[in-house]
C-alpha cells in the first residue's frame, strides 16, 4: 500500500469518531454502513468489521476505556485507524499463532491476532501517548 510517486495529502476521512465501550454497537453499525458505501463486498465487509471490533475492544480494554475511529478510502482500500491514549504497545504484542481459548494466561492478544488474519494490512504505531492501530482491505476496482 506504500505509493511510489509524490507524497499526496491524507485522504479526508469518511468517518472520524471517539468511542467507548456503550459506543461498540453504534460504531460496528457505522463502519458496516460506510464499508457498504464504498463498496466493500461480503464476506470481506463482514471481516473488516469483526476486525475493527475486536482493535476497538482492545483499546477499551488495555487503553484507557476508548479511543478515536477514523476511516479513510485511501489507495483503493478502505483504512481504519484506532487511535488509543493506553501506554502503547508493538507488533510484537500480537502473536504469531492463534492465542488459547480457554486457557488461563493465553488468551491475550487474540483480538490483535483475529483482525491481522482478515484484513489484508494491519500496522501498529506508537507515539508519544497511546498507539495507533492501522487496518485496511482492498476494495474492488
Amino acid at each position: 500500500m506504500t505509493s511510489l510517486g509524490p507524497a499526496e495529502p491524507p485522504a479526508a476521512p469518511l468517518l472520524e469518531c471517539p468511542f467507548t465501550q456503550d459506543d461498540l454497537p453504534r460504531l460496528r453499525m457505522l463502519v458496516d454502513q460506510y464499508a457498504d458505501r464504498e463498496g466493500l463486498p461480503e464476506p470481506q465487509r463482514g471481516d473488516f468489521i469483526v476486525a475493527v471490533d475486536a482493535v476497538a475492544t482492545n483499546a477499551i480494554t488495555h487503553a484507557g476505556g476508548g479511543g478515536t475511529l477514523t476511516l479513510r478510502r485511501v489507495d483503493g482500500h478502505l483504512e481504519c485507524h484506532i487511535r488509543d491514549s493506553g501506554p502503547g504497545f508493538t507488533a510484537d504484542a500480537i502473536p504469531p499463532l492463534a492465542p488459547g481459548v480457554g486457557v488461563p494466561g493465553e488468551g491475550r492478544g487474540r483480538g490483535l491476532w483475529l483482525a491481522r488474519h482478515v484484513t489484508e494490512y494491519l500496522k501498529v504505531s506508537t507515539g508519544s501517548i497511546g498507539a495507533v492501530v492501522t487496518l485496511a482491505m482492498r476494495l474492488p476496482h
